[in-house]
């Protein structure tokens, strides 16, 4: 199947969503990959990561990029090289959950997470988050919305991408309707207080979320 959704975040962020339905050999096939990736790609032991991995370069493929001009720092964070003429880094944050893959593109820093809506994110909401936020909700609410509050956390580890961070210790999510489809949360880390805004949605039973730094 083709791109399945562009959803635009801001006037500099867009995210890109993959729904695959291609078995693996398909997608291998449109793919052009770098020696260290095919050596991934051969470690990983499940079909859905393989296939997670290979939609994921044919999301950069659309945008005109590649395999090739994907890399990660020591941390394991990923980075675009510049195209063209253009001397600015390109940022992306890349997540994938089961039928989707997807990458959010941006000038700004920008942390992306997708998750499948599933009652287990429910069972351990207490170890994450502030429990007091999933008071008067029904249980599909409470579920979607520790989905959320879990998306936030990743999304934002994803930009800071610093050892010792706590979900639940470090990461702060204030309330927030569903509807407004916008929150905003505090990292509290090595005595520094940093803002960050939020964005999510839907897609099929899927939650994505995005992250930015708060401007100051």
């Amino acid at each position: 199947m083709p791109l399945h959704k562009v959803v635009y975040l801001s006037n500099n962020t867009k995210l890109y969503l993959w729904k695959i339905t291609e078995d693996f050999d398909t997608l291998f096939s449109q793919v052009k990959l770098k020696d260290s990736s095919l050596a991934r790609l051969e470690t990983m032991k499940s079909e859905s990561h393989q296939k997670g991995f290979l939609a994921v370069r044919m999301l950069l493929q659309h945008n005109d990029y590649s395999d090739f001009d994907l890399f990660y720092d020591e941390f394991g964070k990923p980075h675009l090289k510049p195209q063209g003429c253009s001397i600015k880094d390109v940022e992306i944050s890349i997540s994938h959950s089961n039928d989707f893959s997807a990458i959010a593109i941006s000038d700004s820093k920008v942390g992306l997470d997708l998750e499948q809506l599933k009652e287990k994110t429910l069972r351990i909401a207490k170890r994450f988050m502030d429990v007091s936020h999933l008071d008067n909700l029904s249980e599909e609410e409470k579920i979607k919305k520790a989905t959320i509050v879990w998306g936030i956390k990743e999304s934002i580890f994803k930009i800071k991408n610093e050892k010792g961070i706590s979900f639940p210790n470090h990461i702060f999510e204030d309330d927030f309707n569903f509807e407004d489809k916008k929150a905003t949360a505090t990292l509290k880390f090595n005595n520094k207080e940093e803002k960050f805004q939020i964005q999510f949605d839907s897609v099929e039973d899927y939650i994505f979320v995005c992250a930015f730094e708060s401007k100051q």
